[in-house]
């Protein structure tokens, strides 16, 4: 390749970055052009064989995410030994490498994410990373920080449910009953839908591993109301509860004062 009417000599990697022998291969036919503004923003900084290595790399991690995350945390560790200074890059090997299960790995990468932004958007899947590696106390502080630090219901929503795993985990089951109880009240029909359906459906999870099962049928059923598309699963969960069918209703939505209204109420829940 040239640029300028020069070669466009290849970069060399940092020590300790070289490719792997496992490493994949690089993809072909990546069309840059369909990267979003920020991402190409960052790929500027790079040179031209550069800029196309890690965002054909990129691209893979991102579309095999959902069905291959071992694979695609291997081409965004690629992504990350050609430009480890890019946070486009580090978020892809943090989100990837958790979606993996590798929580050590991706607890490293959203702390570096962290220092290079300055952000606190990640502090809920820190603490799960956290919570993964069974260090709960450790996954409990970054919760209590992160709902210091954070304003929208959707993020409240999941340091929440972090919480409520991590006193589960802790043999402490009854309080993290309370503590999504405590939030389903608290923000009522505030939020997305889908963080609200979220809730409700690991709410009645823990219902359920009470042994509270007609309670847990009725918020897995709430879950259901919200989540039409069965993205958190709760009507397969119901299913298989009690052999309920679940029929979706695809007509008009009720207004959030008829949803709430629809739900059981929380304080009747032990």
């Amino acid at each position: 390749m040239r640029r300028g009417g020069e070669e466009d000599v290849r970069e060399p990697l940092h020590p300790g970055l070289e490719p792997r022998p496992d490493e994949p291969e690089t993809p072909t036919g990546v069309n840059l052009e369909l990267l979003s503004r920020g991402v190409k923003a960052e790929l500027r900084g790079l040179s031209v064989e550069r800029a196309e290595e890690v965002a054909a790399h990129l691209a893979a991690a991102a579309e095999l995410i959902e069905d291959d995350p071992v694979k695609a945390y291997a081409h965004a560790e690629a992504a990350r030994r050609r430009a480890a200074r890019l946070p486009v890059v580090r978020e892809a090997a943090a989100t990837t490498a958790y979606a993996a299960g590798e929580y050590a790995a991706a607890l490293n990468e959203f702390r570096a994410l962290r220092r290079m932004t300055g952000g606190d958007d990640f502090l809920a899947v820190m603490a799960d990373c956290e919570r993964g590696l069974g260090r709960h106390q450790a996954a409990l502080r970054l919760v209590r920080e992160g709902l210091e630090r954070v304003g929208s219901v959707a993020a409240r929503v999941e340091l929440k449910l972090v919480e409520a795993g991590a006193r589960d985990a802790l043999g402490q089951r009854d309080e993290a009953v309370r503590v999504l109880r405590q939030e389903i009240e608290l923000i009522g029909a505030r939020g997305p839908k889908n963080a609200r359906a979220r809730l409700r459906y690991y709410y009645a999870e823990l219902l359920a591993a009470s042994g509270d099962t007609e309670a847990a049928e009725q918020w897995f059923g709430a879950a259901v109301r919200l989540d039409p598309e069965d993205e958190t699963g709760a009507a397969d969960a119901l299913s298989e509860l009690h052999g309920v069918t679940i029929d979706f209703d695809d007509s008009e939505e009720p207004a959030p004062d008829d949803e709430v209204a629809a739900e059981p109420a929380a304080e009747e829940t032990p």
